[in-house]
């Protein structure tokens, strides 16, 4: 069974940087998009970012020119760089892979990373 297995998430002040990393534990074949959610307390999940494996990437605006989403196909692996975080930036973030075949989309999900932003 396929997990997705997240890094990088902690504590961070206001105007502070983290990088989390999401892989899977076994390679996945059929994907065709890695992503980014993110769920604060009392919210509902939300996009952050996500990429195609043809390298299309797609931001929600709230993140736009601070975040950064990169991936590696080959080893089934999905980077978040985050800048100059903000305390609306607090929540549990969530990586998701999409994976398409002749039997339909299936979705991946990790197990989550808190992030927190506070002084």
């Amino acid at each position: 069974q396929v997990q997705l297995v997240e890094s990088g998430g902690g504590l961070v002040q206001p105007g502070g940087s983290l990088r989390l990393a999401c892989t899977a534990s076994n390679m996945i074949s059929t994907i065709r998009a890695m992503g980014w959610y993110r769920q604060a307390p009392g919210k509902q999940r939300e996009l952050v970012a996500a990429i195609g494996t043809d390298a299309s990437i797609n931001y929600a605006d709230f993140v736009k020119g601070r975040f950064t989403i990169s991936g590696d196909n080959a080893k089934n692996t999905v980077y978040l760089q985050m800048n100059n975080l903000k305390p609306e930036d607090t929540a549990v973030y969530y990586c998701n892979f999409v994976a398409r075949s002749q039997y339909g989309r299936y979705d991946f999900w990790g197990q989550g990373t808190q992030v927190t932003v506070s002084s």
